[in-house]
């Protein structure tokens, strides 16, 4: 009989995913995404007349896109974890009905505190993007997960490159509130396709959600994030800059010591510690900065009048289709980097990208004298960021394990809009300490111009080196199953362990400990049931002493799994008779060794 192999990568658990899955889940969650991304980019091309739209002053306005900002700041993390406990699907529908209700209040109001309200509602469809992927690692099998999570993860930049032109030309011949209509339409349709198309996985994480926790963790983002995006207004050195980043940093190392001792912690800080997860977050901080820069600078330039001897005098649609390429190109680019990745391992493709970013920025510095430079800026600068984001869910999920795909890659998204807000927050303050007047008109100078490319090439800089001290791909270390092509395929078996199964008194199930070869316990080792079509059944995480539980779904053939940081995992086979006893199964971890790999024959 024809047999396949599931390869694995270092990080990961074997395959449990169905290997047939339906086709229209990777458009839709991808959609979602891209309806995310338009939420958060309608109000650029009115960001310069909101002050006037609000009937207040410029400072006030801007709490329009702060606020945005927090909250989605605020819930990626939370969503990515209730989607893991809860169920990823209903996560994904919650934030998109957040979302309409915020576009709703916005699009009927001129009122600048129920505008704030709607806006930070709005932010809440932020969870999208790590929840879409997590559903994608579910889901998908293995040969179609690289470019659906690549596609899935540069939907935010092809959903605000083809929104800039769309809402530029809603804004300049329809009432601006229209922009709100429209973002709760297709919030309407992504929940309809998404209720349609995709699937509510089985597979959920321990534990329950940690409330103290996300209380915690909300209270510092939000002391933190807030002085970083309005630190230019209110002074760098005032005392309420000063005394909210004292303020995040202490509830932040205090929120850190009370995850650290939490049994089921929001966001598991000693996996967040793994170098391959810390880099990676690190990094994606780096990308962020880098994919705004050019955001606030072509816009801007591409507007400004031609009298300051500069700008390109473009109108407001114009100036969108230019920079409609940075999204499409990210696009593109989906298939590459899963063929790229393949290859080579998502760190050669996130240094490809991160090269190509720089070469996007360095060329600009130098091309800013006709609209048509400006595409070509957005062309390579696109290609550049599309690599470079693609890779980082990838990282991520080689290197956590499976119940924990939804709050790692919301933790990651959350890097990323921390990177977006610090460049904001400092290129808004060099475009500001360098503009110059004209007629009046305080407008910002190209050297305002150049410096934010420079910052940007310089956080591009530090995000290569720090992709470069990534763990490089290896051998995979993880046990490979090998499944039949045909379903109901005869159960795969692994290497028997000395130790025999016995039914002990208890629950059903399996449980037993994971130890090392000396026979000391193995803590926080995962540990996974297979049933006999080499789908997950089961997943939970050993304690500190080694000891592990699972419930069985029903009696007959499994595998049991395990596997721990620095260790070759463990297979073995296991039988439940079905009666309610459980049954008890011990495995056994050996330290790792390189180019180690254990097959599993079906």
């Amino acid at each position: 009989m024809p047999q396949t192999t599931n390869e694995q990568h270092p990080g990961e658990l074997p395959d449990p995913r169905p290997r047939k899955a339906g086709r229209g889940i990777v458009p839709v969650l991808a959609f979602a995404g891209i309806t995310v991304a338009v939420m958060q980019t309608l109000l650029v091309p009115v960001i310069k007349d909101l002050p006037a739209l609000l009937h207040t002053a410029p400072s006030n306005a801007t709490w329009v896109m702060t606020a945005t900002l927090l909250a989605g700041a605020v819930a990626t993390p939370i969503m990515g974890r209730l989607g893991d406990l809860r169920g990823k699907r209903k996560m994904l529908l919650a934030s998109l009905a957040v979302m309409v209700v915020g576009s709703l209040i916005c699009a009927f109001t001129d009122e600048l505190v129920v505008m704030i309200v709607g806006r930070a509602l709005q932010g809440f469809a932020m969870g999208a993007i790590p929840l879409g992927i997590g559903i994608m690692r579910d889901e998908l099998p293995r040969e179609r997960l690289g470019s659906a999570m690549a596609l899935m993860s540069s939907s935010i930049g092809v959903g605000g490159g083809l929104a800039l032109p769309a809402a530029a030309l809603v804004a300049q011949h329809a009432d601006w509130h229209a922009l709100f209509l429209g973002s709760a339409g297709l919030g309407v349709l992504s929940m309809a396709l998404t209720v349609l198309a995709v699937p509510e996985t089985s597979l959920r994480a321990p534990g329950r959600f940690d409330l103290p926790g996300a209380l915690g963790l909300s209270l510092g983002l939000v002391c933190l994030l807030l002085p970083i995006t309005k630190g230019a207004d209110w002074g760098w050195t005032s005392p309420a800059t000063l005394g909210l980043i004292a303020t995040a940093l202490l509830v932040l190392v205090l929120w850190g010591l009370f995850e650290l001792r939490s049994p089921t912690p929001l966001v598991d800080l000693r996996t967040s510690a793994r170098r391959e997860v810390l880099l990676t977050n690190l990094a994606s901080i780096m990308v962020g900065v880098a994919f705004y820069a050019v955001s606030l600078v072509l816009p801007q330039l591409l507007q400004l009048p031609e009298s300051t001897g500069y700008g390109l005098g473009r109108s407001m649609v114009v100036a969108g289709l230019c920079v409609a390429p940075l999204g499409i190109t990210m696009m593109l680019v989906a298939p590459l980097y899963a063929r790229l990745s393949a290859r080579r391992g998502p760190k050669v493709s996130l240094m490809l990208g991160m090269l190509v970013m720089a070469v996007g920025y360095g060329a600009g510095l130098g091309l800013m004298s006709a609209a048509w430079q400006t595409v070509v800026i957005a062309v390579v600068l696109g290609a550049g960021i599309g690599l470079a984001y693609s890779s980082l869910p990838a990282l991520i999920i080689g290197a956590v394990d499976p119940s924990e795909t939804g709050a790692a890659n919301g933790l990651n998204t959350l890097m990323r809009s921390i990177g977006t807000s610090v460049s904001s927050a400092v290129i808004g303050m060099v475009l500001a300490n360098t503009s110059i007047r004209t007629g009046g008109t305080v407008l910002p100078s190209m050297e305002g111009f150049r410096i934010s490319f420079l910052i940007a090439t310089g956080a591009v800089v530090a995000g290569l080196v720090l992709a470069s001290f990534l763990p490089s791909r290896r051998a995979p270390a993880r046990p490979v199953l090998l499944a039949s092509s045909e379903d109901g395929a005869p159960a795969p078996t692994a290497p028997v362990s000395p130790a025999a199964s016995r039914p002990v008194a208890g629950s059903g199930g399996f449980r037993g400990r994971v130890l090392d070869a000396d026979g000391a316990p193995v803590a926080r080792a995962n540990v996974t049931l297979i049933d006999h079509r080499g789908r997950q059944a089961g997943l939970t995480v050993a304690g500190e002493d080694g000891h592990y539980a699972l419930a069985a779904p029903h009696g007959g053939s499994y595998v049991l799994a395990g596997s721990a940081a620095g260790f070759a995992p463990c297979a073995r086979p296991a039988a439940h008779p079905g009666d309610g006893l459980p049954v008890e199964a011990d495995l056994v971890l050996e330290l790792s060794a390189p180019e180690r790999r254990t097959a599993v024959p079906s």
